[in-house]
């Protein structure tokens, strides 16, 4: 079937940026705190919030020169920012990095939960410690970091100055949340559980005026899936999956993150946004199955 925009390696492809810096920073003044924000997609929302004139904490748990960096480029648009390693599923490290917020930010208004890691194999063989190391990281460190946000913003309540919202959980998900994935059952049962998670919090907070959503991502070009989009062939498999005919940026997310943070969505909470050019359309029954 012809296309418009057939399926191309992704050279051809310029990659969609967030301008530097821009003047409307919608989330001055707001304190945010990005789980697993060394690299990938949480770099990419970090360095999104600091744009949108957020202070920013820099999560991160081995690439501490990269967490620095992130935190150079969020200064740099005149928010401040700094990096802390903690590891999310180990409750003493959410505790202390939650503490340490308070004292160099005052508190928190936006929490991006969104630390998280693979451990693929075949389901006959993947081991209870592969299963338990990505639910415990995909999972439970949302829990805790979640639970310690939502602590504070009981505590402290709105601030019209602020936010129209005490505060702001945004869950990184994926599609997977809906999709199977053979081959990665752990990974798929942890965004199955972030997705019902995300909306049993946001059922029992949104009368504090706590908003709690997820984006659930699809092909999003990152260092996690390079195997899946570095040769032309490979991008080209992937695009039989993507009705949009590009690969997702960094930055796709990040913009979503920064709308969904701020008060341009306020009436919006316990909501899942697919950003996955068309990827849960379920693109093989295009021609009817």
């Amino acid at each position: 079937m012809d296309t418009p925009f057939p399926p191309v390696h992704d050279e051809t492809l310029p990659p969609v940026v967030m301008p530097f810096c821009p003047i409307e920073q919608k989330l001055k003044g707001q304190k945010a705190l990005v789980t697993g924000a060394s690299s990938g997609i949480g770099k990419g929302i970090a360095i999104g919030l600091g744009h949108a004139g957020a202070d920013v904490v820099v999560n991160y748990i081995k690439d501490e020169a990269e967490a620095e960096a992130i935190v150079a480029e969020v200064k740099r648009c005149g928010a401040n920012a700094y990096a802390h390693r903690a590891d999310v599923s180990n409750e003493d490290h959410v505790r202390g990095m939650f503490a340490r917020m308070f004292e160099e930010f005052g508190t928190i208004d936006i929490l991006i939960n969104n630390a998280g890691l693979q451990k693929d194999a075949a389901f006959h063989e993947m081991t209870l410690a592969q299963w338990n190391l990505v639910l415990s990281v995909n999972l439970t460190g949302q829990f805790l970091c979640a639970r310690e946000a939502v602590r504070e913003f009981r505590r402290r309540g709105v601030v019209p100055s602020v936010s129209c919202a005490a505060g702001k959980i945004i869950c990184v998900s994926s599609v997977h949340d809906i999709i199977p994935w053979a081959g990665h059952v752990n990974y798929a049962a942890s965004k199955g559980g972030v997705a019902m998670m995300m909306k049993s919090i946001a059922q029992e907070v949104a009368p504090y005026r706590v908003r709690v959503n997820s984006i659930c991502p699809g092909a999003v070009r990152t260092p996690i899936n390079v195997e899946a989009w570095s040769t032309p062939e490979a991008y080209s498999d992937l695009m039989r999956l993507v009705p949009y005919k590009r690969i997702g940026e960094v930055d796709d997310i990040a913009r979503a993150a920064v709308w969904l943070a701020s008060d341009e969505s306020d009436y919006i909470t316990g909501a899942s946004m697919y950003v996955d050019g068309g990827m849960t359309l379920y693109p093989g029954f295009e021609t009817g199955g």
